[in-house]
């Protein structure tokens, strides 16, 4: 392997993108970045510019903290609801309270994304947004799912890949984004800084 071949770095402790990743043959190493998400400065933006903002601050934090040729994936993803950014609930009384107020309603899932090429010194970043629409959920049923405590450490309180896929009645948009990675993104940002799919699998 040549010793200025990139290793993909996935700068998230997200299970969920490094299973995306992984399930379309890549071999990310995971650094997390430990970037404060919930400071006052990425609070006072509005949802769709604070992922934005997230993901390339994760991705130029871990940038600043290895010394090898590397493809570096930060992410961050919020919904909004009503105008609001609903992040990780954090405890069940919050998750039960946003649960009971999106049900039979949709919202939008923001995914901001920042690839950065240390080799070439080239940075793409941009935002993907998926419409997700829930189903009428009973009273029994979110008290049953927050019960799991799934919803309490992500965004939005809901998961298409987890205990709460019977209660998402479509999406509008890209599957991937709201898992926590817009694989079709990935895939176009890579092959504008010059790299084929193929040679992103490779990559290790």
């Amino acid at each position: 392997m040549p010793s200025n071949q990139p290793t993909i770095v996935l700068a998230s402790a997200s299970k969920s993108r490094r299973r995306l990743l992984e399930s379309a043959g890549l071999s990310p190493k995971i650094i997390v970045s430990n970037v404060d998400e919930e400071t006052e400065f990425f609070n006072s933006m509005n949802p769709s510019d604070m992922v934005i903002a997230l993901a390339i601050t994760k991705a130029h934090t871990v940038r600043e903290q290895i010394d090898f040729p590397a493809i570096i994936i930060g992410c961050d993803s919020t919904f909004e609801f009503d105008g609001m950014s609903l992040g990780k609930p954090g405890t069940p009384e919050i998750a039960i309270e946003r649960a009971q107020r999106v049900r039979g309603n949709s919202g939008l899932l923001h995914t901001g994304h920042c690839i950065i090429d240390t080799l070439k010194d080239k940075e793409i970043s941009d935002r993907v947004t998926t419409r997700v629409n829930f189903a009428d959920l009973t009273d029994e049923e979110i008290i049953d799912y927050v019960a799991t405590e799934e919803p309490l450490h992500v965004a939005g309180g809901f998961t298409l890949d987890g205990f709460s896929s019977p209660f998402i009645a479509s999406i509008e948009g890209d599957y991937t984004n709201v898992v926590g990675i817009s694989m079709p993104f990935l895939r176009k940002a890579c092959a504008q800084l010059g790299y084929s799919w193929p040679q992103i699998k490779g990559m290790h």
